[in-house]
């Protein structure tokens, strides 16, 4: 991940919206620094999309304020629409249209548009061009969205589960595409259920869950804070004192599991455990080591798994 700039481009403070007696956003605030990758993860049913939507300039919240690029997205629609692109969870053309022509179409929108046989070839398109909507598959017309969001090369971007219904290389490919748009200067929005995806992608993520924002930080720094960091487990080749790990700058907590012993900390913790235990003529075997994983903190933050409830 490249150093992306301290600059607000989108502030978003105490965001409320309703649909009848369900509570969508109830307080949401953060920020989103220019050319950073940022995340919105929770719970189906969290407020996530109702979010991005209200930031897009397309739902009208009932409270709170919203600012992308120093502009109202519902005062500003026309001024907005130029430098942000949007893909939602779910869109549809007319079935006769080819995707060339749909691209051609979008294309004509903007002032400065990306090459859309050149898009559509980094999206896995390029031999559909000719191929009529109705014909794509699932996967195939969510890649043309993720296209359509991005080909008048917006200062802004963005894109809601973007990925879904992908194979794995679809997946990798948009993956790429992203980074290098962010390279590029585009700010982007992600939401997404993938954590792997989050990971591999999100300068930093905020966590929302019964429509206020619990978390906020960086893929790795959340995980970690939440799940208490790294954790190493081992065999050792005899009996030790607890102290000789449990002074160590790295070692939060010492913990014997029948004959295997387990190490929760942060930094070097494997290094250090396996060096020290060394020291003192004593040898780690059947070492597991596992890091701190959003998936976790997930879990540990809403007590819920991504899929539960239905999406608001």
């Amino acid at each position: 991940m490249i150093k992306h700039s301290s600059t607000s481009v989108i502030t978003v403070s105490h965001l409320k919206k309703t649909y009848g007696n369900v509570i969508a956003d109830e307080d949401v605030s953060f920020v989103v620094n220019e050319g950073e990758i940022f995340g919105l993860l929770g719970p189906n049913g969290a407020g996530k999309t109702t979010t991005v939507e209200c930031i897009t300039g397309l739902r009208r919240p009932d409270g709170g304020t919203i600012s992308v690029l120093g502009l109202d997205p519902q005062v500003d629609r026309d001024a907005l629409h130029p430098v942000v692109g949007v893909q939602l969870q779910s869109s549809t053309f007319p079935d006769r249209l080819k995707v060339c022509e749909i691209l051609d179409m979008y294309q004509s929108f903007y002032l400065n548009p990306a090459n859309p046989e050149e898009l559509a070839q980094a999206l896995g398109l390029g031999e559909k061009l000719g191929s009529y909507y109705k014909t794509l598959s699932g996967g195939q017309k969510q890649r043309l969205a993720v296209a359509l969001a991005l080909i008048g090369q917006p200062k802004v971007a963005v894109l809601d589960e973007m990925t879904t219904g992908l194979d794995p290389q679809g997946r990798l490919d948009t993956w790429e595409l992203i980074e290098k748009t962010r390279d590029r200067g585009t700010t982007v929005i992600l939401v997404s259920h993938y954590m792997e995806e989050a990971e591999r992608l999100c300068d930093r993520v905020a966590l929302i869950d019964h429509g206020r924002i619990i978390a906020l930080d960086t893929p790795y720094g959340l995980a970690e804070k939440v799940t208490g960091g790294k954790q190493v487990l081992f065999l050792p080749s005899q009996p030790f004192n607890d102290g000789l790990l449990t002074t160590l700058p790295e070692v939060k907590t010492v913990e014997h599991q029948g004959k295997r012993v387990k190490v929760v900390g942060s930094g070097q913790l494997v290094n250090a455990v396996i060096l020290t235990l060394a020291k003192n003529g004593i040898e780690a075997l059947d070492i597991q080591s596992e890091g701190a994983t959003l998936e976790d903190a997930f879990v540990k933050l809403t007590g819920r798994h991504i899929h539960e409830n239905k999406e608001v």
